[in-house]
């Protein structure tokens, strides 16, 4: 999943990237509000966190531009102003949550999970595709009862597909939301990881869940052909 993260203080957003990174999230930083409406505008993100005060072009001014060009991404605001009057306002602006400074990684980390699951209509971190099984806090994968070892790349490959289960997903939107290098983006190396995936998966002969969709890549589905 791929992370818009807006925030000039640089120890906390040192910090809050390396945590993120270690949850697995590809991660755009930005410490001015002129840079982040820019990333905002130019690349998809499955969740943005936008502190309010920032030079150049504050975040609420970032959320409203966003949202007046139709960009659903769920957005967490975390700032210092704690006062009711603000979080109201920040919510009101189209913010979906609301975190106040100082506030543990732990939570932040729960609160962007609980948001991403949000945007893909997920209402547990355990998705189930079939007789496959991806559980999404543990980052443990289960087919037919079967725990399954995957790379970094390959989990967090399949954790996407899975929740777009159902949909074709583009090589574009693939390179875009799992690689860390969105320009320039190698569809054979999708191709490969693809592979490596269908090889641990399909295992003693179990069907094919990842589906080949011509010209719109690939769909994870319950039922394989």
């Amino acid at each position: 999943m791929r992370c818009l993260l807006v925030e000039d203080y640089t120890p906390l957003r040192k910090n809050i990237e390396e945590c993120l990174v270690e949850e697995g999230y590809v991660v755009d930083s930005s410490a001015s509000g002129d840079e982040g409406l820019w990333f905002a505008k130019n690349h998809p993100y499955d969740v943005i966190i936008l502190d309010i005060m920032l030079p150049e072009v504050d975040g609420l001014t970032i959320l409203r531009k966003i949202r007046e060009l139709q960009d659903h991404t769920p957005v967490m605001i975390v700032s210092a102003r704690d006062g009711v009057t603000q979080r109201v306002e920040g919510l009101n602006a189209g913010a979906d949550d609301y975190l106040v400074k100082p506030f543990a990684l732990i939570e932040l980390v729960a609160r962007l999970h609980a948001l991403v699951r949000r945007r893909y209509d997920r209402g547990t971190p355990v998705l189930n595709v079939g007789d496959l099984t991806i559980d999404c806090a543990l980052k443990k994968v289960v087919r037919g009862g079967k725990e399954i070892s995957l790379t970094r790349r390959e989990y967090h490959l399949l954790e996407y597909l899975a929740f777009r289960a159902g949909q074709p997903v583009s090589r574009t939107d693939i390179w875009e939301h799992v690689y860390e290098d969105q320009a320039g983006g190698s569809s054979n190396a999708v191709d490969v990881y693809i592979g490596y995936l269908r090889k641990k998966l399909n295992e003693g002969g179990k069907p094919d869940l990842i589906q080949t969709r011509r010209g719109h890549g690939y769909l994870l589905t319950e039922s394989p052909t």
